[in-house]
């Protein structure tokens, strides 16, 4: 299994963290009993909790321009049309996409590019699939310019839990369909929002996959 770089520190840290513990329940309870082993257990399963979390795996990125493919791995929320008023300022069609803290927390874009804009924007912490997540909680704002069909803009939104947005974008980078854009840790929410003529390939509840799942159809196929 590959771990994403955005792991190291934390999983370094959870290990002297367990570390530090076992230390302290041998130095003040020397004698082994079955607690110990149950407390050894329950740490050993907190470590695999969070190096799950940060795995990293390879996806099969099915290039086409036509395409907008799924920025992350979780589950559609929100598939409605909305007034993006920070940088388009027009209607668009909004996906939403819930990534729980099981889920693969890469991000991935939807579709190559140029990058126009990037913005982060400091917030609350309200849980990812509230309504007004979108506007209020700590997120970080991307457009990517494609050549024949425009603007796409996709946010990074954290949850109750997310205290971390990554975002790799820089303005006037060009970027390629699929490639890493960012990391957001522990569960958060994806918004894209498409041209509202944009064909949806999608449906609520639906489970998609980042790097791989087909959205959306922007293009003529």
């Amino acid at each position: 299994m590959k771990i994403h770089r955005e792991g190291y520190t934390s999983l370094f840290m959870t290990l002297l963290f367990i570390a530090g513990l076992i230390v302290i329940i041998n130095v003040a309870w020397p004698d082994q009993t079955q607690w110990h082993y149950a407390a050894y257990a329950i740490f050993g399963l907190l470590f695999i909790m969070i190096l799950q979390f940060f795995r990293s795996p390879a996806r099969k990125v099915p290039i086409d321009d036509n395409h907008i493919i799924s920025p992350a791995d979780g589950k559609i929320v929100a598939i409605e049309k909305t007034l993006e008023d920070e940088y388009l300022h027009e209607e668009r069609l909004q996906l939403s996409i819930f990534m729980s803290p099981v889920n693969v927390h890469v991000n991935r874009y939807p579709l190559g590019g140029r990058v126009s804009y990037v913005k982060y924007h400091p917030g609350k912490y309200l849980v990812a699939w509230h309504p007004k997540s979108s506007t209020d909680n700590e997120r970080a704002t991307i457009v990517i310019k494609h050549p024949e069909y425009g603007e796409i803009l996709v946010r990074q939104i954290a949850g109750a839990l997310a205290r971390r947005i990554v975002t790799y974008s820089n303005e006037g980078e060009d970027v390629k369909q699929g490639s890493e854009m960012g990391f957001i840790k522990f569960g958060s929410r994806v918004d894209v929002l498409l041209p509202v003529n944009a064909k949806v390939n999608v449906q609520l509840g639906d489970m998609v996959r980042g790097g791989e799942s087909i959205l959306a159809i922007i293009g003529k196929n």
